[in-house]
């Protein structure tokens, strides 16, 4: 019901920085909450950041102070402005949304988007 489309992928150098977009589309009433997960070669799916309806973020301890989650309740998009990134911020990057049907919470993902780090 609810589709997903990442944008800003890519291949940067050691220090550098990207911006990593999420527009949510189709059934997208009562969206309380969106964010990106990644997931490494060889490594468990892990959070990275999330953003709240009321603002309300969350970042992993890894990446706090570098990347920065804000998003557009209005249009229902996401970003993550990534910088000083690091070898090891290397994977595919999923952009999730979460929202209340009824009385029943649903999650969605988008198709991952990689990004690459090199030293």
């Amino acid at each position: 019901q609810v589709q997903l489309v990442e944008s800003g992928g890519g291949l940067v150098q050691a220090g550098g920085s990207l911006r990593l977009s999420c527009a949510a589309s189709g059934s997208i009433f009562k969206i309380i909450v969106m964010g990106w997960y990644r997931q490494a070669r060889g490594k468990e799916r892990e959070l990275v950041a999330k953003i709240t309806s009321g603002s309300i973020t969350v970042y992993a301890e890894s990446v706090k102070g570098r990347f920065t989650i804000s998003g557009d309740n209005a249009k229902n998009t996401v970003t993550l402005q990534m910088n000083s990134l690091k070898p090891e911020d290397t994977a595919v990057y999923y952009c999730n949304a979460g929202r209340i049907d009824r009385d029943t919470y649903r999650e969605y993902w988008g198709q991952g988007t990689q990004v690459t780090v090199s030293s």
